[in-house]
Protein backbone atom coordinates (compact mmCIF):
# COMPACT_ATOMS: atom_id res chain seq x y z
CA UNK A 1 0.00 0.00 0.00
CA UNK A 2 2.96 2.37 0.34
CA UNK A 3 3.21 2.84 -3.42
CA UNK A 4 -0.50 3.65 -3.67
CA UNK A 5 -0.28 6.07 -0.78
CA UNK A 6 2.51 7.91 -2.57
CA UNK A 7 0.51 7.90 -5.81
CA UNK A 8 -2.60 9.43 -4.29
CA UNK A 9 -1.19 11.32 -1.32
CA UNK A 10 -3.29 9.12 1.00
CA UNK A 11 -3.81 5.45 1.77
CA UNK A 12 -6.84 4.06 -0.13
CA UNK A 13 -7.18 1.16 2.34
CA UNK A 14 -7.52 3.57 5.24
CA UNK A 15 -10.03 5.63 3.24
CA UNK A 16 -12.20 2.64 2.41
CA UNK A 17 -12.15 1.39 5.99
CA UNK A 18 -13.24 4.82 7.26
CA UNK A 19 -16.01 5.26 4.67
CA UNK A 20 -17.36 1.73 5.15
CA UNK A 21 -17.47 2.15 8.93
CA UNK A 22 -19.14 5.55 8.79
CA UNK A 23 -21.81 5.03 6.11
CA UNK A 24 -23.64 1.70 5.52
CA UNK A 25 -25.01 2.78 2.12
CA UNK A 26 -21.56 3.75 0.95
CA UNK A 27 -20.18 0.50 2.34
CA UNK A 28 -22.60 -1.42 0.11
CA UNK A 29 -21.64 0.72 -2.88
CA UNK A 30 -17.93 0.11 -2.27
CA UNK A 31 -18.55 -3.64 -2.14
CA UNK A 32 -20.55 -3.47 -5.37
CA UNK A 33 -18.09 -1.32 -7.33
CA UNK A 34 -14.94 -3.03 -6.09
CA UNK A 35 -11.39 -1.75 -5.55
CA UNK A 36 -10.58 1.95 -5.63
CA UNK A 37 -8.94 2.68 -8.98
CA UNK A 38 -8.93 6.42 -9.53
CA UNK A 39 -6.72 7.27 -12.52
CA UNK A 40 -4.46 10.24 -11.92
CA UNK A 41 -3.82 12.78 -14.67
CA UNK A 42 -0.24 13.01 -15.83
CA UNK A 43 -0.03 16.74 -16.59
CA UNK A 44 3.36 18.27 -15.83
CA UNK A 45 1.96 21.62 -14.67
CA UNK A 46 -1.24 23.32 -13.58
CA UNK A 47 -0.97 25.43 -16.72
CA UNK A 48 -1.10 22.28 -18.84
CA UNK A 49 -4.17 20.98 -16.99
CA UNK A 50 -5.99 24.30 -17.05
CA UNK A 51 -5.23 24.90 -20.72
CA UNK A 52 -6.81 21.57 -21.53
CA UNK A 53 -9.82 22.30 -19.32
CA UNK A 54 -10.45 25.64 -21.01
CA UNK A 55 -10.25 24.12 -24.49
CA UNK A 56 -12.56 21.22 -23.61
CA UNK A 57 -15.28 23.36 -22.04
CA UNK A 58 -18.68 22.95 -23.72
CA UNK A 59 -17.31 20.90 -26.62
CA UNK A 60 -17.62 17.25 -27.58
CA UNK A 61 -14.48 15.33 -26.74
CA UNK A 62 -13.55 14.62 -30.37
CA UNK A 63 -13.76 18.26 -31.46
CA UNK A 64 -12.03 19.49 -28.31
CA UNK A 65 -9.26 16.93 -28.73
CA UNK A 66 -8.59 18.11 -32.28
CA UNK A 67 -8.38 21.76 -31.19
CA UNK A 68 -6.22 20.85 -28.21
CA UNK A 69 -3.82 19.00 -30.50
CA UNK A 70 -3.54 21.96 -32.86
CA UNK A 71 -2.86 24.34 -29.96
CA UNK A 72 -0.16 22.05 -28.57
CA UNK A 73 1.42 21.90 -32.03
CA UNK A 74 1.58 25.70 -32.09
CA UNK A 75 3.22 25.80 -28.66
CA UNK A 76 5.76 23.05 -29.28
CA UNK A 77 8.25 25.09 -31.39
CA UNK A 78 8.25 27.75 -28.67
CA UNK A 79 9.12 25.43 -25.79
CA UNK A 80 5.93 23.49 -25.15
CA UNK A 81 3.10 24.29 -22.74
CA UNK A 82 4.40 27.36 -20.94
CA UNK A 83 3.16 30.90 -20.42
CA UNK A 84 6.04 32.16 -22.56
CA UNK A 85 5.13 29.83 -25.42
CA UNK A 86 1.52 31.00 -25.31
CA UNK A 87 2.73 34.60 -25.52
CA UNK A 88 4.75 33.74 -28.63
CA UNK A 89 1.72 32.50 -30.59
CA UNK A 90 -0.47 35.11 -32.27
CA UNK A 91 -4.18 35.53 -31.66
CA UNK A 92 -4.79 34.76 -35.32
CA UNK A 93 -2.97 31.43 -35.14
CA UNK A 94 -4.83 30.41 -31.98
CA UNK A 95 -8.17 31.37 -33.48
CA UNK A 96 -7.35 29.41 -36.63
CA UNK A 97 -6.59 26.42 -34.40
CA UNK A 98 -10.23 26.53 -33.38
CA UNK A 99 -10.35 28.62 -30.21
CA UNK A 100 -13.39 30.81 -29.69
CA UNK A 101 -12.87 34.46 -28.82
CA UNK A 102 -13.75 33.78 -25.17
CA UNK A 103 -11.39 30.82 -24.91
CA UNK A 104 -8.60 32.86 -26.45
CA UNK A 105 -9.10 35.52 -23.79
CA UNK A 106 -9.16 32.82 -21.10
CA UNK A 107 -5.89 31.30 -22.31
CA UNK A 108 -4.23 34.71 -22.47
CA UNK A 109 -5.38 35.37 -18.91
CA UNK A 110 -4.13 31.95 -17.84
CA UNK A 111 -0.67 32.76 -19.18
CA UNK A 112 -0.69 36.13 -17.44
CA UNK A 113 -1.79 34.61 -14.12
CA UNK A 114 1.02 32.04 -14.40
CA UNK A 115 3.63 34.73 -15.04
CA UNK A 116 2.49 36.83 -12.09
CA UNK A 117 2.37 33.83 -9.77
CA UNK A 118 -1.38 33.62 -9.13
CA UNK A 119 -1.27 30.17 -10.72
CA UNK A 120 1.46 28.36 -8.78
CA UNK A 121 3.94 25.83 -10.02
CA UNK A 122 3.08 22.19 -9.41
CA UNK A 123 5.66 22.03 -6.62
CA UNK A 124 4.20 25.10 -4.92
CA UNK A 125 0.63 23.85 -5.37
CA UNK A 126 1.47 20.71 -3.42
CA UNK A 127 2.22 22.90 -0.40
CA UNK A 128 -1.00 24.93 -0.59
CA UNK A 129 -4.36 24.07 0.95
CA UNK A 130 -7.42 23.21 -1.09
CA UNK A 131 -9.27 26.44 -0.28
CA UNK A 132 -6.32 28.64 -1.28
CA UNK A 133 -5.91 26.78 -4.55
CA UNK A 134 -9.61 27.20 -5.34
CA UNK A 135 -9.34 30.93 -4.62
CA UNK A 136 -6.21 31.42 -6.70
CA UNK A 137 -7.10 29.27 -9.68
CA UNK A 138 -10.66 30.56 -10.05
CA UNK A 139 -9.13 34.02 -10.51
CA UNK A 140 -8.32 32.84 -14.04
CA UNK A 141 -10.93 33.79 -16.63
CA UNK A 142 -13.07 30.77 -17.53
CA UNK A 143 -11.99 28.63 -14.57
CA UNK A 144 -14.66 27.82 -11.98
CA UNK A 145 -14.72 25.77 -8.79
CA UNK A 146 -15.68 22.54 -10.61
CA UNK A 147 -12.56 22.67 -12.78
CA UNK A 148 -10.36 23.24 -9.74
CA UNK A 149 -12.05 20.44 -7.82
CA UNK A 150 -11.28 18.03 -10.67
CA UNK A 151 -7.66 19.18 -10.68
CA UNK A 152 -7.41 18.69 -6.91
CA UNK A 153 -8.77 15.16 -7.12
CA UNK A 154 -7.25 13.87 -10.35
CA UNK A 155 -3.91 15.68 -10.54
CA UNK A 156 -2.93 16.65 -7.01
CA UNK A 157 -4.45 13.58 -5.35
CA UNK A 158 -6.21 15.52 -2.60
CA UNK A 159 -8.27 13.18 -0.38
CA UNK A 160 -11.03 15.44 0.90
CA UNK A 161 -12.62 17.26 -2.05
CA UNK A 162 -16.41 17.31 -2.47
CA UNK A 163 -17.45 18.59 -5.92
CA UNK A 164 -21.06 19.46 -5.09
CA UNK A 165 -21.33 21.40 -8.35
CA UNK A 166 -20.92 18.19 -10.33
CA UNK A 167 -24.23 17.00 -11.81
CA UNK A 168 -23.23 13.33 -11.66
CA UNK A 169 -22.36 13.58 -7.96
CA UNK A 170 -25.77 15.07 -7.22
CA UNK A 171 -27.55 12.43 -9.28
CA UNK A 172 -25.61 9.56 -7.72
CA UNK A 173 -26.26 10.91 -4.22
CA UNK A 174 -29.98 11.14 -4.97
CA UNK A 175 -30.07 7.53 -6.19
CA UNK A 176 -27.88 6.03 -3.48
CA UNK A 177 -29.80 7.62 -0.63
CA UNK A 178 -33.18 7.27 -2.34
CA UNK A 179 -34.09 10.94 -2.27
CA UNK A 180 -37.39 11.89 -3.88
CA UNK A 181 -36.20 15.40 -4.68
CA UNK A 182 -32.90 16.61 -5.99
CA UNK A 183 -30.61 17.11 -2.99
CA UNK A 184 -29.42 20.60 -2.18
CA UNK A 185 -25.77 21.44 -1.82
CA UNK A 186 -26.33 21.91 1.91
CA UNK A 187 -27.83 18.42 2.23
CA UNK A 188 -24.90 16.79 0.47
CA UNK A 189 -22.35 18.76 2.48
CA UNK A 190 -24.06 17.88 5.75
CA UNK A 191 -24.23 14.17 4.93
CA UNK A 192 -20.65 14.13 3.66
CA UNK A 193 -19.25 15.28 7.00
CA UNK A 194 -19.13 11.63 8.00
CA UNK A 195 -16.94 10.92 4.96
CA UNK A 196 -14.23 13.36 6.01
CA UNK A 197 -11.29 13.32 5.48
CA UNK A 198 -11.91 11.13 2.41
CA UNK A 199 -14.66 12.88 0.47
CA UNK A 200 -12.67 12.54 -2.79
CA UNK A 201 -12.78 8.76 -2.46
CA UNK A 202 -16.50 8.80 -1.69
CA UNK A 203 -17.04 11.03 -4.73
CA UNK A 204 -15.19 8.55 -6.95
CA UNK A 205 -17.52 5.78 -5.80
CA UNK A 206 -20.55 7.99 -6.45
CA UNK A 207 -19.32 8.57 -10.00
CA UNK A 208 -18.71 4.86 -10.48
CA UNK A 209 -22.21 4.03 -9.24
CA UNK A 210 -23.63 5.59 -12.39
CA UNK A 211 -21.66 3.32 -14.72
CA UNK A 212 -23.29 0.08 -15.94
CA UNK A 213 -20.93 -2.02 -13.84
CA UNK A 214 -21.41 0.00 -10.69
CA UNK A 215 -25.12 0.70 -10.80
CA UNK A 216 -27.87 -1.24 -9.12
Amino acid sequence: MKAMKHKYGYDPAEALAHLSASDPALQELIARVGPFALEMHGAKSLLESMLRSIIYQQLHAKAAGAIHGRVLALLEPNGGVTAEAIDCVSDTALRQAGLSANKLLAIRDLAAKCREGTVPSLAEAKKLGDAELVERLTAVRGIGPWTVHMLLIFQLGRPDVLPTGDFAIRLAFKKLYRKRKDPSTAQIVKHARKWQPYRSVASWYLWRSLSPAGGT
